[in-house]
């Protein structure tokens, strides 16, 4: 007879765990490392609050697993007179979900390269701003 194990796991810290559901899709990506995998979440080191909310809700969420912050090294430098919007991923599906949910809202996005998403129209920045707060 073949025996069924069901695995029941309840997060620690269920609003952590949230957050991270959240940085997931836009930021996240679960990468081989070994025999096993491991979380990333690239984010802008302009914005170290955000850094440290991840790195916190990391460690509420897994307290058995050690979290590394590692620096991001910044790409090309430009100067622009209003901020602009990248979202990268390698999943196609999730990609697709962040530009149907663009247009639902008005927000004119281009497909920059085969994994990234920007938003730089000045119109569909203010109204992502609008939307999810000005990026500080």
């Amino acid at each position: 007879m073949l025996e069924r194990v069901f695995v029941s796991w309840q997060p620690p810290d269920a609003a952590s765990y949230a957050y991270l559901l959240g940085l997931y899709p836009g930021d996240g990506c679960v990468a081989p490392h070994g025999r096993t995998a491991r979380l990333v979440i690239t984010l802008d080191g302009r914005y170290p609050e955000i850094v440290r909310e991840a790195q916190r809700a990391v460690a509420a969420t897994c307290p058995e697993l050690r979290v590394f912050v590692l620096p991001l090294p910044s790409g090309r430098v430009a100067a622009y007179a209003y901020p602009r919007y990248f979202f990268s991923n390698l999943s196609a599906d999730i990609r697709g979900l962040f530009c149907e949910y663009c247009d639902r809202i008005g927000v004119r996005w281009t497909q920059s390269n085969p994994r990234n998403i920007s938003i730089s129209h000045r119109s569909s920045v203010a109204r992502l701003d609008a939307f999810i707060g000005p990026k500080r």
